[in-house]
């Protein structure tokens, strides 16, 4: 009887030479110190050339190259070409600036290349203390489950999920929603993130499923309207189930009456969502943290710490008040993921039992990091500080007449636009500009049918000298057009 063939010792990937290795990526990790220390000396943005653009068109390369080289081409055609948002004068969306320490233990979780579905390591465990910590920022229950997902739209899509399975029961795993014989409603302010409509399609619903609510004065959730709605819903035959709450509207930082909506969906027997992608972690701030008053009483929160908590991206989290009933929304037995006492199969449950998520990267470390690092109280600070800045700009806005505010401030966002004759035309060529010649990136947005230049101070790195570089440029670009 023949024998196995034998395979020869081969190369890896990993570098002939070390002590190089080890040179270009001190020089990586310096030039990258460098980029964040001296960052407000470069444009917030700039265009990419269309040459630029269709050299990443290039072939699948098969042949090895030089990391030097690789490393020099990402100096020139991807660094430079950044969106920004880590710069001071980065004023658009809602996107958090990062952080060193948060880069430093990137760099370090890419180097372990844990996959944090499961099985027993320290990954994650510092996951599960994640989990702890967002408990006691949000104060849930020891019970409550979390974990890390990409953002907030998969964070609210897993919400909805839990929601299902806990109406209809483990079941409907199988089954599906059909076999219920139930119309599920689902109930949202109409300035909710599209994510929460994408999620109801995802979840077999159907986004004609989901009422969006009028908003009050306030840009809050009618409260009487969602009333109304719940009442004709359950008269036309239909089960309200879902009642999504915002901590901070996408468009505006409106916050909803949570404690309000909170008895609401105790009332109606409703699961008690908070979709708090742009404001959750401003409990952090004792100042801020009355008005979100009812978040501790939510049946789940969706939130980032890659925004305000200033994480590196991407760093989502999904947080379940009943933990038991997040882990029978999604754990499934497999052979290949079977449990034991003992060995590196032990650490049961794992994060893949409460996500569809079974390969998943070590995003904790740098969260970890970044709270251990500076603290809730500093965190907190700055998140407080933010809005302060909103407010040295609301004034700034008010005391201008050829500003207009287009929102009333609830948070850290700030809509206004330049008057004049076509402001719609005027407002998106003011931001277009700005944007273009790297002086500040703000946003835009609708209120009422009317384009805003949206301005959402979310940045550790923004200073009162950034606000006003963007008040002067909106001022001296309106007077050209006239």
């Amino acid at each position: 009887m023949s024998g196995p063939d034998r395979v020869e010792d081969g190369p890896t990937l990993d570098p002939a030479d070390w002590p190089a290795l080890r040179a270009e990526g001190h020089r990586m990790l310096d030039d990258m110190l460098d980029y964040l220390q001296h960052i407000r000396a470069q444009p917030v943005w700039r265009p990419m050339s269309d040459a630029l653009r269709a050299s990443f068109r290039e072939d699948l390369p098969t042949a090895p190259a030089d990391l030097g080289q690789v490393y020099r081409d990402f100096t020139e055609r991807i660094l430079p070409y950044a969106s920004g948002n880590a710069h001071p004068a980065f004023m658009g969306w809602v996107q958090g600036a990062g952080n060193p320490a948060g880069m430093l233990a990137e760099m370090l979780a890419a180097g372990l290349n844990a996959n944090c579905g499961g099985r027993d390591h320290a990954a994650i465990e510092v996951e599960r203390q994640i989990a702890h910590w967002a408990r006691q920022i949000f104060g849930f229950p020891p019970g409550a489950s979390g974990i890390f997902v990409t953002g907030t739209s998969i964070a609210n899509f897993i919400a909805l999920i839990v929601a299902r399975t806990a109406r209809l029961g483990v079941e409907s795993r199988r089954d599906g929603i059909a076999a219920a014989g139930q119309r599920l409603t689902a109930y949202v302010s109409a300035a909710a993130h599209g994510c929460v409509r994408q999620a109801m399609e995802l979840a077999g619903f159907g986004s004609a499923a989901l009422r969006l609510v009028p908003m009050d004065r306030l840009q809050r959730i009618d409260l009487a309207a969602l009333r109304a709605a719940i009442d004709a819903d359950r008269q036309a035959g239909a089960t309200p189930f879902f009642l999504v709450g915002n901590a901070g509207t996408v468009d505006t930082g409106a916050i909803d009456d949570l404690d309000a909506l909170a008895d609401l969906a105790e009332a109606e027997r409703l699961w008690f969502h908070i979709d708090g992608a742009l404001g959750g972690l401003a409990v952090l701030a004792p100042s801020l943290k009355p008005r979100f008053k009812g978040i501790e009483r939510a049946a789940s929160i969706a939130f980032d710490f890659h925004k305000w908590g200033q994480v590196p991206y991407d760093a989502g989290f999904i947080l379940v008040r009943d933990g038991e009933a997040h882990r029978a929304a999604f754990a499934a037995q497999a052979a290949y993921l079977e449990r034991e006492t003992r060995g590196l199969a032990g650490g049961s449950p794992w994060p893949c039992d409460y996500g569809p998520d079974l390969s998943r990267g070590f995003r904790a470390l740098k969260t970890w990091f970044t709270l251990k690092v500076h603290g809730a109280e500093r965190l907190g600070a700055e998140i407080a500080r933010s809005c302060a800045l909103a407010k040295y700009l609301k004034d700034r806005v008010e005391a201008e007449p050829r500003l207009e505010l287009m929102a009333p401030l609830a948070l850290n966002i700030v809509c206004f636009r330049y008057r004049g004759t076509d402001p719609d035309r005027l407002n998106a060529a003011i931001v277009a500009d700005l944007q273009e010649e790297g002086i500040a990136a703000p946003s835009t947005t609708r209120i009422g049918g009317a384009l805003a230049i949206r301005a959402c101070l979310i940045n550790h790195r923004t200073q009162p000298r950034d606000i006003d570089a963007l008040v002067d440029a909106v001022l001296a670009r309106g007077a050209q057009s006239h």
